[in-house]
């Protein structure tokens, strides 16, 4: 069982695998899909010492999460837990941060959202802190559309559960989300639609304070980003998998 997603029709036309060719990656068991995930995403800026938190939600209703304990850059499919829909270790031997009711709060209020991204991401926090929210300058930046939330009533930690049901009601039905002062949040239906988010929002927000820095530049107008934008239900395609190659080839240890 994969936690992936599979591309669409229109995108197997367009991304056909020719006969005979050689796999992406090996197999993968999902909580090494999870703990990959985590890594990746560590490199993309998502990296903040041992904050932030993966959910993703499996069939059987139980949900995957990473360790309160861990970095994201060394956690490995073995120390990924296992919760029960209330956000309860089921199996595992680490803790659950504190803060996961956000993420069980946003499963229970949208159904089609199986996986939800929280870190103190380094581009995307720069913005958040700032309270703005970054232009898009250019393709790369523009491979996700739809709005991008600033939730701007700080009122502390993720712990409080109104403070995170606040949260997670503000979000609405939008991809992702900045949180003032706090952070980045994304959601997805499956792990490959989230990874493109959180990577196009970490590039998105990283290249517009550069553009700015720089003296500015000229943003793409609303009606332009739909048309720039990638089919975001499947995430880009053979992306995830080369991301994870790479991680692979890195420390082949992630898989244990």
């Amino acid at each position: 069982m994969s936690i992936l997603g599979s591309p669409n029709n229109d995108m197997l036309k367009m991304f056909a695998p020719r006969p005979g060719r050689r796999a992406l990656l090996p197999q993968l068991t999902p909580e090494a899909e999870v703990a990959l995930m985590c890594r990746m995403l560590f490199k993309e800026g998502w990296n903040e010492h041992i904050a932030g938190h993966i959910t993703c939600r499996l069939p059987d209703g139980n949900v995957l999460s990473n360790p309160w304990e861990l970095a994201w850059d060394e956690v490995c499919a073995s120390d990924i837990l296992t919760l029960d829909a209330q956000g309860r270790v089921i199996k595992g031997d680490w803790n659950i941060t504190p803060a996961i009711g956000l993420h069980m709060q946003l499963h229970e209020l949208r159904p089609e959202v199986n996986v939800v991204i929280h870190n103190h991401a380094h581009w995307s926090g720069i913005w958040a802190n700032m309270h703005r929210v970054p232009p898009v300058y250019d393709q790369a930046s523009a491979y996700v559309d739809g709005p991008l939330p600033l939730y701007n009533e700080y009122e502390g930690t993720f712990e409080d559960e109104n403070t995170s049901l606040a949260a997670a009601k503000a979000l609405g039905d939008a991809k992702w989300a900045l949180l003032a002062n706090h952070g980045s949040l994304v959601v997805g239906k499956d792990l490959r639609q989230a990874h493109l988010r959180a990577i196009t929002l970490e590039w998105r927000s990283k290249r517009a304070y550069e553009v700015e820095a720089a003296g500015g530049g000229v943003p793409l107008a609303e009606d332009q980003i739909p048309g720039v934008a990638l089919p975001d239900a499947n995430g880009f395609p053979f992306l995830w998998e080369a991301m994870a190659r790479r991680e692979l080839r890195e420390d082949p240890t992630v898989l244990d």
